[in-house]
């Protein structure tokens, strides 16, 4: 596998983001970077990214969980953030990705999760939550969904996709501007648009659309479905948070809390936030996970 590695010098003076860099190898040549802040005896908040965002995205999060008792945990998925980039992107698969992160999980032996999961987080966070459940105590699942071929995918999903096969000028600050409801600084948009110098290093941000399953007959949408008898029988602690101004995923929420039995009796919310509420909410969502952490921990 032919990969490539952001300069380091990147990464200089990003606001708010001066936490420790940790790196392991997923596999020979292939690194991916985390961070890893507070108590490593407490229990482990694992903030898992999607597509094209990095851990960035988790700054104003991170502080506060770290501070109220957990040990946060935030992977850039390989592609993104400063974790390797392969540049061909047959490389890029659903499975691989999961991989990925199973081994991360497995060498740091993490226990005792809970998982935050958005966007490309929870395609690949809830899979691995049902693969690894002794692993995972709870799950807070926000603008994300789990995709099994049976529904068409709106219109505005697949504009996004056209876009990022099509688009000549791929700025991902930008793109992270447009679905938040704050206006993001020049400053936060260059931080993401940090780990990608030239086009060769953005092949994860653009094919992540292309691996969805959204044809019935894609294994992975077969092993989604799976997947989904599995969610209808978890009982531990499940939220959702979702931000309401978000065309893609908009009413996605209703689904896991109809058929999640541990998404009853949880105190679920619509935030005035876009897809990225990370941004737009980031403070208010720790708050809250700490709360749902505190009202569910005697409960399992």
């Amino acid at each position: 596998m032919k990969v490539i590695r952001t300069p380091e010098e990147r990464f200089k003076n990003l606001p708010d983001y001066s936490f420790a860099s940790h790196y392991m190898e997923v596999e020979p040549g292939l690194r991916l970077h985390y961070l890893d802040e507070g108590n490593k005896e407490d229990p482990v908040a694992l903030l898992l990214h999607g597509e094209p965002s990095w851990s960035f995205l988790y700054r104003k999060m991170i502080p506060i969980l770290a501070s109220n008792g957990f040990r946060v945990i935030t992977p850039d998925l390989i592609g993104f953030g400063k974790s390797d980039k392969p540049v061909d992107q047959a490389d890029f698969t659903y499975q691989n990705h999961m991989d990925w992160l199973s081994r991360f999980i497995q060498e740091l032996n993490l226990q005792n999760i809970l998982l935050f999961c958005q966007d490309w987080g929870g395609l690949l966070g809830l899979r691995l939550m049902i693969e690894m459940s002794d692993r995972f105590s709870m799950t807070v699942a926000a603008n994300t969904t789990l995709p099994a071929g049976l529904q068409p995918m709106p219109e505005s999903w697949l504009k996004w996709r056209d876009y990022t096969q099509h688009s000549q000028s791929f700025n991902i600050g930008k793109i992270l501007n447009i679905a938040t409801v704050t206006e993001l600084s020049e400053e936060v948009m260059q931080a993401y648009n940090a780990p990608f110098p030239s086009e060769e290093y953005k092949v994860g941000a653009r094919v992540f659309p292309l691996i969805v399953p959204i044809e019935s007959d894609d294994p992975e949408s077969i092993r989604n479905r799976e997947v989904w008898e599995e969610l209808k029988k978890w009982e531990k602690p499940f939220l959702t948070l979702f931000g309401g101004e978000d065309d893609i995923m908009r009413g996605a929420e209703k689904i896991f809390q109809k058929l999640v039995p541990g998404a009853k009796g949880q105190e679920h919310a619509v935030l005035h936030a876009g897809h990225f509420l990370q941004e737009d909410k980031g403070e208010e969502l720790a708050e809250r996970i700490i709360e749902f952490y505190r009202s569910n921990v005697g409960a399992q």
